[in-house]
């Protein structure tokens, strides 16, 4: 007799916005595709192995944190000042440890920041000069300015400035995040950026803020969100699906909906990526597309980036 394997789930996002599929270059929609199958093998191959969800999310954000077709990590947009500001969070659902970090310049992968935060200090939130700081004397990957900075994002911060260097309200977001459930039935929340082309006065988005861009409760569901951060914050995103789901008992895809309608009746747009104990996977968008991906221990596997790909 062989009994079932005990399931495991991973989902992805690299971003949601105004991106429809007539405005994207082939060779950027194949990249792209590419970016999302890679981070789904990273965290896949963990997970299978009977490996931590935790290790599963950071290892699938590392990949796209050094991918430069997202806004995180390589690739991150321009501050007004043309520099690049990144924030990241990381949340283990069965402790509800966590840990982010909010204007690093310095770290090659913000993600891996955020969980040192949560493993190696007394804190939560670090953030700028302390942050950075805290990631070298942690003997972390540094990079350097040109590592970050790439000319689609110099271009974009120069098409702003030339239209009078308004915040960014064209919201082409490449946020990117990863939530997951390991075959120990936990779960875990990871959320890297480089927050939105042109931000100023050190303005941090919801990507590091537990419970409003990032979390994940093993009685509820993890959570990774990309979007108009003002209104994640003001709606605590990643904290109310997970509620609904936890004291509600609403599935993940109602869950989902529910809050992003709340955002979307604000005047936000974006997406969130979901998962639970159980396995199950939930994405809800209210963009034109929102680069995405997931894998399962039953075989299910799908990267799509447009609406129309279900």
């Amino acid at each position: 007799m062989t009994t079932s394997p005990i399931p495991w789930s991973l989902v992805i996002h690299g971003g949601a916005g105004a991106i429809e599929r007539s405005q994207t270059r082939p060779e950027t929609d194949s990249g792209v595709r590419a970016a999302l199958n890679a981070a789904l093998d990273a965290g896949g191959t963990i997970l299978s192995a009977g490996g931590a969800s935790l290790d599963a999310v950071e290892a699938a954000v590392r990949v796209l944190e050094d991918d430069p077709h997202f806004n995180a990590g390589r690739g991150s947009a321009f501050t007004f000042e043309g520099n690049n500001e990144l924030d990241a969070a990381i949340m283990d659902g069965a402790t509800l440890r966590a840990g982010s970090v909010a204007g690093v310049t310095a770290t090659r992968n913000p993600v891996t920041l955020a969980r040192a935060v949560m493993e190696q200090s007394a804190h939560v939130l670090l953030g700028r000069e302390g942050a950075d700081a805290f990631s070298r004397e942690h003997g972390l990957d540094q990079a350097d300015a040109e590592w970050f900075a790439t000319p689609e994002r110099r271009r974009q911060l120069d098409e702003l400035l030339s239209n009078g260097g308004k915040f960014d309200v064209d919201m082409k977001y490449g946020t990117v995040g990863a939530v997951a459930v390991d075959q120990a039935g936990h779960i875990a929340a990871a959320t890297s950026t480089g927050g939105v082309t042109g931000k100023r006065w050190g303005r941090i988005g919801d990507s590091p803020l537990i419970g409003a861009g990032t979390y994940a409760d093993d009685r509820g569901a993890a959570v990774s969100c990309t979007g108009a951060g003002e209104f994640f914050i003001r709606e605590s995103v990643a904290f109310q699906i997970n509620a609904r789901v936890r004291f509600l008992g609403e599935s993940l895809r109602v869950a989902a909906d529910t809050v992003m309608a709340e955002v979307k009746a604000l005047g936000g747009t974006g997406g969130v990526i979901v998962t639970a104990t159980d396995g199950g996977m939930a994405w809800s968008f209210t963009t034109a597309s929102m680069y995405r991906g997931c894998a399962a221990s039953d075989g299910n596997r799908k990267v799509a980036l447009y609406e129309d790909e279900g």
